[in-house]
């Protein structure tokens, strides 16, 4: 078990997607879970058994976030709000991370539609 890592949460109306990193940036988990709650709570045991600390982070404090958000608080996981803005530059840092993203978006554009 690792001392400590850091889970991101992308928050969306019906799902979620979480990934899980270490202190040079490793993936440790990535996956997308519906916004239920015995589906958030084996997300939480699962992350909470990769370390002793764990870091949450999500990017929507209100709203689609409140039954993770309620969760954690209740299993007394510390949370933080990031900013779409903050998310952008964090993940500049990170080599390749959202990369996967970018690539899915650009080969769905229609031919002749330019890049945005």
């Amino acid at each position: 078990m690792l001392e400590q890592a850091w889970a991101g949460v992308d928050v969306g109306k019906e799902h979620h997607h979480c990934v899980v990193i270490d202190a040079e940036g490793r993936r440790l988990l990535s996956r997308r879970v519906a916004n239920d709650e015995a589906v958030l709570l084996a997300l939480i045991s699962d992350v909470t058994g990769i370390a002793g600390q764990v870091r949450w982070a999500v990017d929507i404090s209100t709203g689609e976030a409140a039954l993770l958000l309620a969760l954690l608080a209740a299993h007394d996981q510390p949370v933080s709000y990031l900013s779409g803005h903050q998310v952008n530059r964090a993940a500049g840092r990170l080599s390749g991370f959202g990369q996967d993203r970018r690539e899915r978006r650009r080969d769905h554009r229609r031919p002749g539609q330019d890049a945005a």
